[in-house]
C-alpha cells in the first residue's frame, strides 16, 4: 500500500539488432540471451515481446555492406526499412522505434561523416535527416536520433513535418556521454570504431550541468522525449532532467550494464533475477519514464507473475 515507485511491462522499450539473411539467430556472446536476428526471427522475438506486455521495440539495423558515409542507414530498401515494413504488417500494434544513427553502417564504426579526422558535424546532420526521413517512409511510429550532433534534433522534426509526417514523435538521445559500459553493443551492432573514440561528440561522464543545457537544447529543438544513456551510472541526470523538464524522460539501461548482472549472476555471485529488479526500479524511481532495456522480457515475465 505505502510502495512509492512500481514498474509495469508498459514502461520498457526492448531493443532488437536486425541482420540480413533468413532463419537466422545468433547470439551476441557478451551479451547472454541477446541477438542478431533475421527479419523472420525478428518478427517472432516481437511477437512475443508484446504478448508479455511489452509494446514497444527500437530497432538497430546490421547491413550487409558498410561505407564511409554509411549509405545503408538512407537506403529505402535497407534493412531498418524493411525491418520496419516487416512488423508493422505482422504485429500492427507494435510500436516500432527507430535507432537514428551511422555508426551501424560505417565502416569505420564513427557516428558521422569523417573529414580531417573527425566527424563533420553538419555533413552528418543532412545524412541524418534522410535516415529518419526513410524510417518515417517506411512505418516508423517514432525515430531516436542517438548520433549527439548540434542541431539533428531540430533539422530532423522539420524534415518529418515538411513531408507530412508530424505525428512522427522525436526521442532524441539529448545525454549520451561517452561511456565504457556500451562495450558489449559494439559487438551486438560490429559497430566499434576503427580508429580514435566518440569523445569529442558525445558527452564526458564528469558533467552534469551540461546534460541540462544539451537537454534544453533538443526541447527547444523540438524533441518530444530526451534520454539519458547509459542510466545506472547516471541516476542523477536522471533526476536532474525529471526535475528541470516537463517533458517525457527516457533511460537507456546499455548493454555493458546488463551484461555485468548477467555474468554475475551466471557466476553465482548475484541473485540475478532481484539485481536486475532492483536496478530497474531505480532507474524508475530516479524518475525514468521509459526504460530501454535488454531485460524487458525477462523483467516483463517476472511482473507478470
Amino acid at each position: 500500500m505505502l510502495r512509492e515507485t512500481s514498474l509495469s511491462p508498459s514502461d520498457f522499450i526492448y531493443p532488437l539488432f536486425v541482420t540480413e539473411g533468413k532463419g537466422v539467430r545468433k547470439e551476441i556472446s557478451s551479451m547472454p540471451g541477446c541477438f542478431q536476428e533475421s527479419l523472420d526471427k525478428a518478427v517472432e522475438n516481437a511477437r512475443e515481446t508484446v504478448s508479455l506486455g511489452v509494446p514497444s521495440v527500437i530497432l538497430f539495423g546490421i547491413p550487409e555492406h558498410k561505407d564511409e558515409k554509411g549509405s545503408g542507414a538512407y537506403d529505402e530498401n535497407g534493412i531498418i526499412q524493411r525491418a520496419v515494413k516487416e512488423l508493422k504488417s505482422a504485429i500492427p500494434e507494435l510500436y516500432v522505434i527507430t535507432d537514428v544513427c551511422l555508426c551501424e553502417y560505417t565502416d569505420h564504426g564513427h557516428c558521422g561523416v569523417i573529414r580531417n579526422g573527425d566527424v563533420a558535424n553538419d555533413e552528418t546532420v543532412d545524412l541524418l535527416v534522410k535516415e529518419a526521413l526513410s524510417h518515417a517512409r517506411a512505418g516508423a511510429d517514432m525515430v531516436a536520433p542517438s548520433d549527439m550532433m548540434d542541431g539533428r534534433v531540430g533539422a530532423i522534426r522539420d524534415a518529418l513535418d515538411e513531408e507530412g509526417f508530424s505525428n512522427v514523435p522525436v526521442m532524441s538521445y539529448s545525454a549520451k556521454y561517452a561511456s565504457a559500459f556500451y562495450g558489449p553493443f559494439r559487438e551486438a551492432a560490429e559497430s566499434t570504431p576503427q580508429f580514435g573514440d566518440r569523445r569529442s561528440y558525445q558527452m564526458d561522464p564528469p558533467n552534469r550541468r551540461e546534460a541540462l543545457r544539451e537537454a534544453a537544447l533538443d526541447i527547444e529543438e523540438g524533441a518530444d522525449i530526451i534520454m539519458v544513456k547509459p542510466a545506472l551510472a547516471y541516476l542523477d541526470i536522471i533526476a536532474d532532467l525529471r526535475s528541470a523538464f516537463d517533458v517525457p524522460v527516457a533511460a537507456y539501461n546499455v548493454s555493458g550494464e546488463y551484461s555485468l548482472i548477467k555474468a554475475a549472476g551466471q557466476l553465482g555471485w548475484v541473485d540475478e533475477k532481484r539485481v536486475m529488479m532492483e536496478s530497474l526500479i531505480s532507474i524508475k524511481r530516479a524518475g525514468a519514464d521509459l526504460i530501454l532495456t535488454y531485460f524487458a522480457k525477462d523483467a516483463a515475465r517476472l511482473l507478470n507473475g
